[in-house]
């Protein structure tokens, strides 16, 4: 049985995992208050902003997370494929989430829907990053941890929307995010702590890209897509602001004329 580190680095790599869970979620609470505030292309546009910032902040926290991931006795690969397809199952599966809240008619039958669809989608994105690692070895899973995991992705999920359906002010959004960042970290370590690996050793080079050579790239890539979009939806005016602006420039117009 090889042993497992979690946290190679120490507490860095939880720590910026965490940060980017958090601001993924906190992005994507906002961008969907925007979307509710609107209608037609402004809506679907805030939508898919909401569902890229949430899925990118998912699959960035799980794969920061994965960089402290060490097993003795074996060097560790990524077959690039699978971990490009977690990312585009988790920006699908929040896609059609976000969505089901924002345009669904029935909140709640939407709320149910869009949560389980969600989190479930989030689960398949971290198995399927998990299926992604290359090792000397056999990885196994203890059923009950991975059952525990994928509940608490659907109740995070779940939660996520509900927030975003009831939450408006910008220091409820921050502490919401917060509480999501912590929900989507738990839902990671219990799937990584349902892990066993038995080490075979071999001198047979592995398949795949290093976490360093593939990951770390992408998670820098994505983390930074994170930030500009932050600051983007940050400087954009919100729906009240627009109004009052317009409000504000008719006296102007009057007078003009």
């Amino acid at each position: 049985m090889g042993h497992m580190d979690h946290a190679a680095f120490g507490w860095l790599t939880p720590a910026l995992s965490y940060a980017m869970a958090c601001t993924g979620a906190a992005l994507g609470l906002r961008c969907t208050v925007r979307a509710l505030a609107t209608t037609g292309r402004a809506r679907r546009n805030w939508l898919v902003t909401a569902a890229s910032a949430i899925g990118t902040g998912i699959w960035t926290m799980h794969f920061v997370a994965m960089l402290g991931f060490r097993v003795s006795g074996t060097d560790i690969r990524y077959d690039v494929p699978l971990t490009i397809l977690s990312l585009v199952v988790a920006m699908v599966v929040v896609c059609a989430g976000v969505f089901a809240v924002g345009y669904g008619k029935d909140r709640n039958r939407a709320l149910l829907i869009g949560g389980l669809t969600t989190g479930l989608g989030v689960a398949a994105m971290h198995y399927l990053g998990m299926a992604a690692v290359r090792l000397h070895g056999n990885v196994s899973y203890d059923p009950a941890l991975v059952g525990l995991s994928v509940v608490i992705a659907v109740v995070a999920a779940t939660a996520a929307l509900w927030a975003g359906l009831n939450i408006r002010s910008p220091l409820a959004v921050t502490l919401a995010s917060l509480v999501m960042g912590a929900a989507v970290s738990s839902m990671h370590y219990s799937g990584m702590f349902a892990v066993s690996v038995r080490v075979d050793p071999s001198g047979t080079p592995l398949p795949g890209a290093t976490a360093m050579q593939f990951i770390f790239p992408l998670a820098v890539g994505l983390g930074s897509y994170l930030f500009i979009t932050s600051a983007f939806v940050a400087l954009s005016p919100t729906a009240d602001e627009r109004a009052a602006s317009a409000t504000a420039q008719r006296p102007v117009e009057k007078a003009a004329r």
